[in-house]
C-alpha cells in the first residue's frame, strides 16, 4: 500500500468468525436495511436525516432533497461507464463545501487517480498538502490478507482524519479475492458493515454483471448498500449508442425512477435530466 495513509491500516487482532453459512444466509440481505427493489420510496414521507448532494448536475435533481448523510452507496457499471469519475466527482463536491474526503483505490496508483483529478479541472494534489484529502492505493491482495484489521481500523481512521465522504474504487476487485461465495459474502458483509459504523457517507464502485447492468459481478453489494446507482450502454434499434443512467433505489430519500442520458465530458459527469434516452 501507498499513498499519504500508509500509517493509516495497523495491525489489529482478529476475530473468528463463529457464525454457520446457514445463519449467515438467512441474515445475509436482511441485515442491512434498504435492500429490495425500492417499492418503499414510492410513498411521500418526511424524513430529518441530514442530506447531501452528489455533485453531479442534472443526478442532484433526480433525488429529491439530496442522499442521506451516512449513508453507503454503490455506482455500478461496465468497463468506460464512468464509476471512478463519479465517485472523484462525489468527492470533489464534499471538498468544496469545506468537507475532508478519502478516496481508497484498488485499481490504479495514487499518482493516476490524482492525474485523472486534475484533467478535469478538481486540483487533488492541492487538497492533499491542505490536509483536506486522502488519497490511498492498496494492494487487492495485500487488504484481502489483512481485511480484518483494516476493517476494524476503519471507524478510527475517518474519525482521525475527520473525513464525511469517503470513495473505496473498486469493490469487485475485493470480492475477486475470494474463490468461495460463502467467504466472499462474509467479508464483504463485515467491511460495508464497517464503512457504515465509520459514520461517514461512503460510495464504493462495483463491475456490473456481464449478462444484467442491474447487477453487480457478485450479486452481494447491492443488497448491502443503501443506495444503487446504475451506469449503462444503451443501444436503441438504429444501433446509436448512448450512456444511461438510473437510481435503482436509495433508502429515505424519495427519487426520480426514469432511466436518463449522461455525458463525460472533460468537466465530469452531466446527466440531461429533461432529456429521453432516444
Amino acid at each position: 500500500m501507498s499513498g499519504d495513509g500508509d500509517d493509516w491500516f495497523e495491525s489489529a487482532d482478529d476475530e473468528p468468525f463463529d457464525e454457520d453459512e446457514e445463519l449467515f444466509e438467512e441474515d445475509f440481505e436482511s441485515a442491512f436495511e434498504g435492500g429490495g427493489n425500492g417499492e418503499e420510496f414510492e410513498e411521500d414521507f418526511e424524513s430529518e436525516i441530514p442530506r447531501i448532494d452528489l455533485g453531479i448536475e442534472g443526478l442532484d435533481e433526480m433525488v429529491q432533497g439530496g442522499v442521506p448523510e451516512r449513508s453507503l452507496l454503490a455506482v455500478m457499471g461496465s468497463a468506460g461507464t464512468g464509476k471512478t469519475t463519479f465517485g472523484l466527482q462525489f468527492l470533489q463536491r464534499g471538498i468544496e463545501n469545506d468537507e475532508k474526503a478519502i478516496y481508497i483505490t484498488l485499481e490504479e496508483s495514487r499518482d493516476a487517480v490524482i492525474q485523472a483529478a486534475e484533467e478535469k479541472g478538481w486540483p487533488f494534489e492541492e487538497y492533499i498538502e491542505d490536509r483536506k484529502l486522502a488519497v490511498v492505493d492498496l494492494d487487492p491482495i495485500e487488504m484481502a490478507n489483512s481485511l480484518t484489521s483494516i476493517r476494524g481500523d476503519l471507524p478510527r481512521l475517518v474519525d482521525d482524519f475527520d473525513a464525511q465522504r469517503l470513495v473505496l474504487d473498486s469493490v469487485s476487485l475485493l470480492e475477486m479475492m475470494y474463490d468461495k461465495q460463502a467467504d466472499r459474502r462474509m467479508e464483504i458483509f463485515d467491511f460495508t458493515r464497517a464503512l457504515k459504523e465509520a459514520g461517514v457517507t461512503t460510495m464504493v464502485t462495483s463491475e456490473a454483471s456481464e449478462g444484467n447492468p442491474y447487477a453487480s459481478r457478485h450479486g452481494i453489494i447491492e443488497y448491502l448498500t443503501d443506495g444503487v446507482f446504475v451506469l449503462q450502454y444503451v443501444r436503441s434499434e438504429f444501433r446509436e449508442t448512448r450512456l444511461a443512467v438510473e437510481i435503482q433505489k436509495i433508502r429515505n430519500a424519495n427519487h426520480s425512477r426514469e432511466t436518463k442520458p449522461y455525458e463525460i465530458t472533460s468537466d465530469g459527469i452531466s446527466v440531461y435530466q429533461q432529456a429521453n434516452i432516444f
